[in-house]
C-alpha cells in the first residue's frame, strides 16, 4: 500500500487526509459524548431519538439540492465555510457548558445545525475525493482515508468517554472546535477545488431555456446517472433500511445496554466504539494491500450479514470481552462494504455528476433515519431494550442476506 503508487506522494491527498483525520477525531469524541450528555441531563432514550432525528432531518431536506450546488461552486471553499460555522457554534457550546447553561433547546439547535452543515460538507468532500483519488492511487487513497478515520474512531471514543467521566463536557466541545480549525487550515492548502465554472453536459444548450426547467434537468442528472448502474441504486435502496438498524443500534441501543442493563461507567461505551474502530482499521489496511478486488458484491453483503449476526449475539452474551470482540468484527465487516462502495462510486460516476450522485447516496442512506430513531427510542422505553436490540439486529441480517439473491448485487465484480 505504501509503494511508489501510494497516495502519500500526492500533496493534495496528504493535506486532505491529515486535516480530515483530525476533524474526524473531534467528531468521534462528540459521537460518544452526545448520547452520554443526553442520558446524563435528561435520562431519556426518546430524547436521544429526537436529537438523532434532528441531525438527520436537515440532511434529508437539503441533500437533494446540495449536490447540485456542489457541482456548481468551488467545493473546497464550501467545505471551509461549513467547517468554520461548526467551529463557531462549538465554541459557543463550550462557553455554555462552562456556565452550566446546556438545555434541551441548545442540544436540539446543535443537532439541526450539525445536520445542515453535514448536508453541505459531505457531497463536497466526496466530490473532492473523487477528483484527487486518481486511478493510480485510488485503492491506496481510499484505504488510507478509511484508516485515518478509523484511527480517529479508535482514539476519539475512548477519549470522549474519559473526558465526560473524569474531566468536563466543555473540554470535549473545545477539542472538537479545535479539530474544525485544523480542518479549515488544511483545506486552504489544496490546489484543487472542483470545477466551479465548468458546465455540465448540455448546460450550454440550456442557457437560453427557462431557469426552472434547466434547474430541474440538472438536479435530476444524478438520478439519471444512478439508473445506469443497478449495483449503486439497489445498494442505496437496501441501505436506506439497513442503516436504520445500524445507526439506531450504536447511538441509542448500545449506550442503553452499557448504562441501564450492564450498569457500566461511560468509558465502557467508549471502549466498545474503540473496538469497532480497531476492526475497521485492520480491515482498511488489508483492503489497501491489493490494487484490485473481485466478487465485490458477494464480499460486501456477506460481510454486513456477518456483522448483523454478531449484533444479534450481543443480546445473549453480555460479557465485556465478547462485546469487544463483537464490536471489532462488526467494524471490520462494515469497513469492507464502505471501501467497496466508495471505490465503486469513484469508478462508475463521472466527475461532473459526482456531487449530485453523492447527495442522492447520502439522502438514501439517511432518509428513513429520523423515523427509525424515534421508533427505536419509543420501543426501548415501552417494550425494553433487549427485545428492540434483538429485533433490529435480526431484521438487518435478513435484509442484507436477502439482497444477495439479486443478480446485480451478487454478480458485481
Amino acid at each position: 500500500m505504501l509503494s511508489a503508487n501510494s497516495a502519500l506522494k500526492s500533496r493534495d491527498f496528504t493535506a486532505l487526509w491529515l486535516g480530515q483525520m483530525l476533524s474526524r477525531l473531534g467528531d468521534s469524541i462528540m459521537m460518544v459524548m452526545l448520547p452520554l450528555i443526553v442520558y446524563s441531563l435528561f435520562n431519556s432514550s426518546l430524547t436521544m431519538g429526537y436529537v438523532m432525528a434532528l441531525i438527520v432531518i436537515p440532511q434529508v431536506i437539503f441533500l437533494p439540492f446540495t449536490g447540485f450546488l456542489v457541482d456548481r461552486v468551488p467545493r473546497v471553499r464550501l467545505m471551509m465555510v461549513t467547517d468554520a460555522i461548526r467551529l463557531c457554534f462549538l465554541l459557543v457550546l463550550t462557553l455554555l457548558s462552562i456556565y452550566g447553561d446546556l438545555n434541551r433547546m441548545v442540544i436540539y439547535t446543535y443537532a439541526v445545525l450539525a445536520g445542515t452543515m453535514s448536508a453541505l460538507f459531505q457531497p463536497a468532500y466526496s466530490a473532492v475525493r473523487a477528483q484527487i483519488f486518481t486511478p493510480d492511487i485510488r485503492n491506496s487513497a481510499n484505504a488510507l482515508t478509511q484508516m485515518g478515520e478509523q484511527f480517529a474512531r479508535l482514539v476519539g471514543p475512548s477519549l470522549g468517554g474519559v473526558i465526560i467521566s473524569f474531566v468536563s463536557i466543555a473540554w470535549g466541545f473545545g477539542l472538537d472546535a479545535m479539530t474544525f480549525l485544523i480542518s479549515v487550515l488544511s483545506l486552504a492548502l489544496l490546489t484543487q477545488s472542483g470545477p466551479p465554472g465548468q458546465k455540465t453536459p448540455g448546460a450550454a444548450k440550456a442557457e437560453g431555456e427557462h431557469l426552472v426547467r434547466t434547474f430541474a434537468r440538472e438536479l435530476t442528472g444524478g438520478y439519471r446517472e444512478l439508473r445506469k448502474h443497478p449495483w449503486l441504486w439497489i445498494t442505496i435502496l437496501v441501505f436506506a433500511f439497513v442503516n436504520i438498524m445500524f445507526s439506531s443500534y450504536f447511538t441509542i441501543l448500545l449506550p442503553w445496554l452499557v448504562k441501564d442493563k450492564l450498569h457500566q461507567p461511560p468509558y465502557i461505551y467508549g471502549l466498545l466504539i474503540t473496538a469497532n474502530g480497531v476492526g475497521s482499521l485492520l480491515s482498511a489496511f488489508l483492503f489497501g494491500l491489493r490494487r484490485t478486488w473481485h466478487r465485490r458484491g458477494i464480499i460486501a453483503y456477506t460481510g454486513v450479514a456477518v456483522a448483523g449476526l454478531f449484533l444479534v449475539s450481543i443480546v445473549f452474551v453480555s460479557l465485556l470481552p465478547y462485546l469487544v470482540l463483537a464490536m471489532s468484527v462488526n467494524g471490520a465487516m462494515i469497513m469492507l462494504i464502505g471501501l467497496i462502495w466508495e471505490s465503486s462510486l469513484q469508478e462508475l460516476i463521472p466527475l461532473e455528476f459526482f456531487g449530485r450522485v453523492a447527495s442522492l447516496d447520502g439522502m438514501g442512506s439517511i432518509a428513513l433515519l429520523p423515523v427509525g430513531y424515534i421508533i427505536t427510542g419509543w420501543l426501548t422505553q415501552n417494550i425494553g431494550g433487549t427485545i428492540t436490540m434483538a429485533s433490529e439486529a435480526i431484521l438487518l441480517t435478513v435484509i442484507t442476506a436477502g439482497a444477495l439473491l439479486i443478480p446485480s448485487i451478487r454478480k458485481f465484480d
